[in-house]
């Protein structure tokens, strides 16, 4: 798995933490136990910090990138979609962001909420705890976001990286 320094900024990456033999972490990124970083997910803390915290998911394809004013914070318990890009925002604990998704700076999602899938979450945006954000630009939905669906998927990751960890292997 490529993880790279870029001059003193190593990523920290706690040793229960899964990262898939195709991502890319560079920088000053942390990675909190049991988390995962899924194939051709890359995370770039080249201009500022990226964290991510404890039993989180950045699953396929996303990327997470920072900014020099703005940190890239992700919480507990969070789920980062396949080709989502998250760059310079705060993603807290229990929250899901979806599929090709785009959470820009600034902006944060806060505990239990949802950025639908292809939702644009422009800068300083606040999504309240448990709604959900709809659309280009994204909507706001108060209290629509099903907390129990958003558990399950992070328990599923938490297993999956287990399993890959213990049983992934390259066969050519």
């Amino acid at each position: 798995m490529p993880i790279y320094a870029l001059g003193d900024l190593e990523p920290v990456i706690d040793s229960s933490a899964y990262i898939h033999p195709e991502a890319v972490v560079i920088g000053n990124v942390t990675i909190g136990s049991e988390s995962s970083i899924w194939a051709c997910a890359v995370l770039r803390g080249d201009d500022g910090v990226i964290s991510v915290g404890n039993q989180s998911n950045i699953q396929d394809g996303a990327v997470i990138h920072t900014t020099p004013i703005y940190a890239t914070t992700i919480g507990d318990n969070c789920t980062i979609g396949h080709l989502a890009h998250l760059e310079g925002c705060t993603i807290e604990d229990g929250a899901l962001v979806g599929t090709a998704s785009v959470v820009l700076h600034d902006a944060r999602i806060q505990s239990g909420a949802l950025v639908g899938a292809n939702a644009v979450v422009t800068g300083g945006t606040v999504v309240p705890p448990g709604a959900m954000a709809l659309g280009i630009p994204a909507k706001i939905r108060e209290g629509l976001a099903n907390q129990d669906e958003i558990r399950l998927g992070v328990e599923s990751y938490v297993s999956r990286a287990k399993w890959f960890r213990q049983e992934l292997r390259r066969i050519d």
